[in-house]
């Protein structure tokens, strides 16, 4: 018999006979594994210690601690909270018995003497729900794996695809210092990361004499918001060595959930191989010509 195998269930009880009863008639339907207690006390230190308890069936009237209290000290515990418990008591005291019961945590009451089909239907459930929910969580975990397992694999290629891009790209805050470059950057400034990062986009930009390189460095996030996304410029990087070099400059935001700006990512590409060098003209005066 196999029946909620892996499931363990806390029987708390005063009396000897009441315990042995229930653990007999468990044992004929189901192969569960059986904890018990005797007190409030005994039962706490029992769902507080080693092991893990997926049902509490507890007696409302016990010496010393009740299980109404029991109960209560179950549910302030981070350990034994969530665990379903079913109150026992005697027909007798059921309405009053009941209705505290409940506000104390329980989520079902049964009358003694036992009823032992409704018990063991009860019981059931209980595992039944807590099955469910066992494998709803084991998809979600899956689920959250393969989630993660995807965004660490994207994230990976788009690494990749940044580190070996050929046009150089960096990501700026929103008051132009570098957080972020690509080795394409580095190769063309001369600058190692650590001298890079944390510097302002103006120590790497030639302004003097460029009216336009100016004026987009002096509004600088407010013409990113007015102009907009992939906005270019042409202007020059001043490399570590003092080197001037063309660029055509391009920038977007990125944005949060509420729309402010978090990032400036930026991608400048080199022009150097585009610049027409002028020819001089031939000239039309050596010898042998006509005049």
């Amino acid at each position: 018999m196999n029946r909620y195998s892996g499931f363990t269930l806390l029987a708390v009880d005063d009396h000897e006979h009441n315990l042995f009863t229930l653990r007999t008639l468990l044992r004929q339907h189901m192969d569960v594994a059986i904890l018990e207690a005797t007190g409030g006390q005994q039962a706490l230190d029992i769902a507080l210690g080693e092991s893990h308890i997926d049902l509490i069936i507890l007696d409302v009237q016990m010496p010393e601690m009740d299980g109404f209290q029991t109960a209560s000290m179950l549910k302030i515990r981070k350990k034994t909270r969530d665990i379903p418990i079913i109150f026992l008591t005697a027909a007798f005291k059921t309405r009053e018995f009941q209705q505290k019961g409940y506000e104390v945590g329980a989520v079902d009451y049964l009358l003694k003497p036992i009823d032992d089909n409704q018990l063991i239907n009860k019981i059931s459930t209980y595992f039944r729900l807590i099955e469910k929910e066992r494998q709803l969580n084991r998809v979600l975990e899956q689920k959250v794996a393969e989630r993660t397992a995807a965004l660490a694999q994207a994230k990976q290629h788009l690494e990749n695809i940044i580190h070996y891009m050929g046009e150089a790209l960096l990501v700026l805050s929103p008051e132009g210092k570098i957080r972020e470059v690509n080795p394409a950057l580095r190769q063309m400034l001369g600058y190692s990361d650590e001298e890079l990062l944390g510097m302002g986009i103006g120590d790497i930009f030639e302004e003097e004499g460029d009216e336009q390189a100016g004026a987009f460095m002096g509004t600088w996030l407010e013409a990113l918001i007015r102009v907009g996304a992939l906005s270019q410029i042409e202007a020059r990087f001043i490399t570590r060595e003092g080197r001037r070099i063309p660029i055509l400059f391009s920038r977007s935001a990125v944005t949060d959930s509420c729309g402010e700006i978090t990032d400036i990512l930026c991608i400048a590409k080199d022009m150097s191989g585009y610049i027409r060098q002028d020819v001089p003209a031939a000239d039309t005066s050596a010898a042998g010509m006509p005049s």
